[in-house]
């Protein structure tokens, strides 16, 4: 099974490092966001199980952040802050905050806390019916959990062949050239070669047809990139 996703919204390097340390040593996936509005775009084209979120931030403030979330997200947000007024709390889980830690804080109880917001969320959306999947022949994706199963088995992808699977299988009509799949997979501010796309798409086709899948669910577009089929 895939490792759990964590977004870390901090302006400050220092505490999204330590916060990367010991999420990381707990076994999650962590990704980095040093802004509110740079949180906001990740999540748009990213599948994150928990979101950790810092209050105090120049552009967009951790409320702001977490409104703008809940208006398309409903991955379980954990906030942080030097703020323990009560009334600071109470806002945060006003606007739809699922926690709200004070800092400084303990590593162990903030995976603990993060281990229980993302149970109750599963557990919540499977009783709802809101357990979101995308099933083709053979091949079934589970965005909220980052699974893929072929044929009802696991198949271990990264985390950067998950995202463009994920995103292909989202918008299956659309082809792909391989400069947007870097700036949405890897960031705008990647500088490496292109053809990195080329090698997790490779990757991705040989992990779910070892697998078992009958097909190859990502074409090639001669000249411009990349688009799914679903088989």
């Amino acid at each position: 099974m895939n490792k759990d996703q964590i977004l870390v919204v901090d302006d400050e390097w220092n505490m999204r490092n330590l916060l990367r340390i010991y999420l990381t040593q707990a076994g999650f996936g962590v990704k980095e966001a040093a802004s509110g509005r740079e949180a906001v775009d990740l999540m748009r084209i990213n599948a994150f199980d928990a979101v950790v979120l810092d209050i105090m931030m120049p552009d967009m403030d951790g409320w702001q952040v977490c409104e703008k979330l809940r208006s398309f997200s409903i991955a379980p947000v954990m906030m942080l802050s030097a703020r323990s007024e009560t009334k600071d709390i109470v806002k945060g889980l006003k606007i739809g905050a699922d926690d709200y830690m004070p800092k400084p804080f303990q590593p162990e109880e903030l995976i603990e806390r993060i281990h229980a917001l993302i149970r109750r969320s599963r557990q919540a959306r499977f009783q709802a019916g809101q357990v979101r999947k995308i099933a083709m022949p053979e091949l079934t994706i589970y965005p909220e959990g980052r699974e893929v199963l072929v044929q009802q088995m696991a198949v271990e992808l990264t985390q950067k062949e998950y995202d463009i699977l994920l995103l292909l299988a989202e918008h299956e009509h659309r082809v792909y050239t391989r400069d947007v799949l870097v700036d949405k997979i890897w960031g705008t501010e990647y500088d490496g070669d292109y053809r990195v796309v080329d090698t997790h798409v490779k990757n991705i086709r040989e992990k779910v047809q070892r697998a078992g899948l009958s097909y190859n669910p990502i074409q090639t577009v001669w000249g411009v990139g990349y688009r799914w089929y679903k088989g």
